[in-house]
């Protein structure tokens, strides 16, 4: 753990920040502030559009993405950068996402820009294709897809089987094994249709997991009212101000909530991670820009309103509950935070991180299961399948602290090419944008010919 910790420490350091927190803002000024369009994405995203052809409609896409980023993130995560960062922590994770919103926008676009049709018929995308036919640097698209292939076992997989069965347990006292089970059979029959299986069952899973912890959260914070503004005050003040230890919080300076924060945000929201638009480029779109705007709403959905609610909820607990509260980090700091209100709070806790954490283990395999495609070819497709459903259960009975740490670090390994792409072809994200957007053509149709490869 020291070693993982060292690492850690170096790949989450000051470059990755500023390359991270960076691009969000380049992109935000490139694309002359394409967050304002949200809303407008937010219709594409219920308007089916029958005339397009792909292997999932743009909202399949967008709740396949949503299933394997709304995740245990989104309460461990926001909990685990209070704990080592401060209340100001949640700012930063808030902010990551206002501007990463641009970063989901210009990856699917690339996404969709630079697809290619499987031997299968299927269509294949990610940043793994962007590097290799529009940079040409194809030698980058292997070490993202290597990166992410391993990725996917800790970060979506074996991380989110041990947060279930660990909070099965503790709630309703089920051995870990029997969830193991339960799970690696439910997970089995879903993946094994591929991404048309995996996107009808999140289309009806996701807007049932996000609006009912959305209600939970909101009546936590109904019962907390009195202690609601000072919660925003606090998460704002500690943002850019040092905060000694007290009051429930720990101590922390002004980097480490930036710090935390900004990892956390990439943690639950993805954004210029490159794993959501691998499953963006198999949606049935007109043109990159649809499909830009309705990937972008993921990342409002997850952070600035998921992880927002989250973040309120957990700070204005602790300064409801301070002593109770006190020294807690990650899960614990979770449950008992939920668990300080009486009925609600543990149902919306359990029922909400058992869901994200399922959502996140479907999401995630078709993630894996294009990189190992694109490493070597149809035939990984099977052996992914299995390997990957038998891991769910090897999760759930196993620990896996030193896997989340090894897990924030193939993000960041991961995010590095992914950047690299969009830096070096945002001028293709503007051309797109021009084209389409700004030019009041968004039912017009792509010209782009998409390859066939012997994949």
């Amino acid at each position: 753990m020291d070693v993982i910790s060292s690492i850690q420490g170096v790949v989450w350091g000051p470059v990755m920040l500023v390359l991270l927190f960076g691009t969000h803002v380049f992109l935000t000024l490139r694309t002359r502030v394409i967050q304002r369009y949200v809303f407008k994405g937010i219709k594409l995203s219920v308007t089916p559009d029958k005339e397009a052809s792909g292997d999932v409609s743009g909202f399949g896409a967008l709740a396949t993405a949503l299933a394997a980023t709304i995740g245990t993130g989104n309460i461990v995560g926001v909990a685990t950068a209070i704990a080592s960062g401060g209340p100001g922590a949640v700012f930063w994770v808030w902010l990551t996402g206002c501007f990463g919103m641009a970063s989901k926008y210009g990856e699917a676009i690339l996404a969709i820009k630079y697809r290619v049709r499987g031997k299968d018929g299927g269509l294949i995308g990610g940043p793994m294709y962007a590097l290799e036919r529009g940079l040409k640097q194809k030698w980058l698209g292997i070490l993202f897809a290597l990166f992410a292939g391993c990725a996917c076992f800790g970060i979506g997989n074996g991380t989110q089987g041990n947060s279930i069965s660990s909070m099965v347990q503790d709630t309703f006292g089920v051995s870990p094994y029997i969830t193991g089970v339960v799970l690696t059979i439910l997970t089995g029959i879903v993946i094994i249709g591929g991404v048309k299986s995996i996107a009808r069952v999140c289309e009806k899973l996701v807007p049932f997991m996000a609006g009912f912890y959305i209600i939970g959260c909101i009546i936590i914070l109904i019962l907390n009212h009195d202690f609601v503004w000072p919660a925003v005050k606090t998460i704002v003040t500690s943002a850019f101000t040092p905060r000694a230890a007290g009051g429930g919080f720990v101590g922390a300076t002004v980097m480490m909530a930036i710090r935390f924060g900004i990892a956390r945000g990439l943690f639950t929201n993805e954004a210029g991670l490159g794993s959501a638009p691998i499953v963006d480029a198999a949606a049935a779109t007109r043109n990159s820009v649809r499909q830009g705007l309705i990937a972008m709403t993921g990342v409002f959905w997850d952070t600035i309103i998921v992880c927002a609610l989250t973040g309120l909820v957990l700070v204005s607990s602790i300064l409801k509950n301070p002593e109770s509260l006190a020294g807690l980090t990650g899960g614990a700091l979770s449950s008992a935070a939920f668990a300080s209100i009486p009925v609600v709070g543990p149902i919306v806790l359990t029922v909400g991180l058992i869901c994200f954490a399922w959502s996140t283990i479907l999401g995630w395999s078709y993630y894996g299961e294009r990189c190992w495609v694109y490493l070597c070819g149809q035939k990984a497709i099977m052996p992914f399948r299995i390997i990957y459903t038998l891991v769910v259960f090897v999760g759930s009975v196993m620990t896996l602290d030193a896997v989340w740490g090894i897990a924030d670090i193939l993000n960041a390994c991961m995010a590095f090419p992914n950047l690299i792409a969009l830096l070096g072809l945002s001028g293709v994200i503007v051309a797109e944008t021009k084209k389409y957007l700004f030019s009041d053509n968004m039912d017009g149709w792509s010209d782009d010919e998409i390859p066939v490869v012997d994949k």
